[in-house]
């Protein structure tokens, strides 16, 4: 299949805010052109936008996976679900043996097993790191769990069920899985490479961190009892963000496989995909400190991009810094993106196979109308990108 991508870029002007703490509480910040910025990491991004997928149902639940440690239970649910008449902790026998068939190391969680001494009731085990599996992938492994229940220890010592186990997790992505990837160090041969690439989003002009000195006040105090129930403080700032994200469009398609349901075209579950991604990119929101901040924003201005090749990032519209004159930093953030993407498309695209879509709020972005065709709305552009996608991945190679 040819190379194809899809880059998403995005300025966002959030208020007051701590989206992404380091270890110390406060916001992450990057150096850039020589100065500091705010920065929201790629790692929570992806997070906020794999949630919307569900939230916003953009996506069937069967569409999605898991990631998580608890697999163990996650897996024993399932074979009850299908089984009722097992037990629970037959349940999860089958499911520890069929997990580690596949590769993942188990073990009884520590802190759970403490709880146990005191009382508490047997944990059950769990990986050792993260699982992603989608929600065929279980329904799979439960079958083939209850297949073997007679005998589960003998029934996966087979050769052959052990890879029936590694083929169950290793086909049928989600379509989370197909964009994220998976990277497993004890099963490596089921690693999926992901078809997305998010950058750290950056602020577009020097930002200094904040602190906010607060006071709570005890509503049982009386009038004698003056004084703070607690004191604190919490670091915030607030920036126009540049944000990133490029999408291989031949690489989530080969991860997809031939689709996720048997009565589809082989490009209906790309485009599905395509546009759920875009629609998370643009409305998902890291969730850091969000009751204290309240810093719920949209991006000002979308620009999408399908083009083959590779991937373009226009980040460096901003490596000098944005500098305010009272007025903002949107307006200037937006001439900038115009002008630095006409200039590269010049430079070293192709306008034969390159097509491009905006989406945009307010007269601050009106330079940025030029450099593609209009959306009306969110649902226009992630409908029009789709069915791009999916006319492209018809043609003939």
């Amino acid at each position: 299949m040819n190379r194809i991508f899809l880059d998403v870029h995005a300025l966002q002007t959030v208020p007051p805010s701590n989206l992404n703490r380091d270890d110390t509480g406060a916001p992450k910040t990057a150096v850039y052109g020589g100065v500091p910025r705010a920065r929201v990491s790629s790692q929570a991004w992806k997070r906020a936008i794999r949630t919307c997928f569900g939230e916003r149902n953009l996506l069937d639940p069967a569409e999605l996976g898991v990631r998580t440690k608890k697999i163990v239970e996650l897996l024993a649910d399932r074979i009850t679900a299908s089984d009722p008449s097992v037990a629970e902790e037959t349940a999860l026998l089958l499911a520890d043996e069929t997990v580690k068939a596949v590769g993942f190391k188990t073990e009884p969680s520590k802190r759970k097993a403490e709880q146990a001494k005191n009382g508490g009731p047997q944990p059950a085990p769990e990986a050792k790191y993260l699982v992603f599996l989608s929600s065929r992938q279980l329904d799979g492994l439960a079958r083939l769990a209850l297949e073997g229940a007679d005998d589960i220890t003998a029934f996966l010592k087979t050769k052959e069920n052990k890879a029936r186990a590694k083929e169950i997790a290793d086909t049928r992505h989600s379509v989370d899985i197909a964009l994220f990837g998976r990277m497993v160090a004890d099963v490596a041969d089921i690693n999926v490479d992901a078809a997305v690439q998010v950058a750290h989003a950056i602020s577009v002009h020097r930002v200094e961190n904040e602190s906010d000195y607060y006071t709570a006040v005890d509503d049982e105090n009386t009038d004698d009892e003056t004084g703070a129930g607690m004191i604190g403080t919490i670091d915030f700032n607030s920036a126009t963000l540049y944000r990133y994200a490029a999408l291989g469009v031949h690489q989530l398609a080969a991860n997809l496989g031939q689709g996720l349901r048997e009565d589809e075209p082989r490009t209906e579950p790309v485009r599905r995909a395509v546009e759920a991604f875009v629609h998370s990119f643009v409305e998902s929101l890291p969730t850091g400190k969000i009751n204290t901040f309240g810093n719920h924003t949209q991006p000002d201005a979308v620009v999408v991009t399908l083009r083959t090749g590779r991937p373009i990032s226009f980040v460096a519209a901003f490596e000098d810094p944005v500098r305010s004159d009272g007025g903002g930093h949107l307006r200037e953030a937006s001439d900038r993106l115009a002008e630095y993407a006409l200039d590269v498309e010049r430079a070293y695209g192709d306008p034969e196979t390159t097509r491009t879509w905006v989406l945009r709020v307010g007269p601050a972005t009106q330079k940025l109308a030029q450099l593609g065709e209009e959306a009306e709305n969110l649902g226009d552009l992630t409908t029009a990108v789709g069915q791009a996608v999916a006319d492209h991945l018809e043609k003939p190679e």
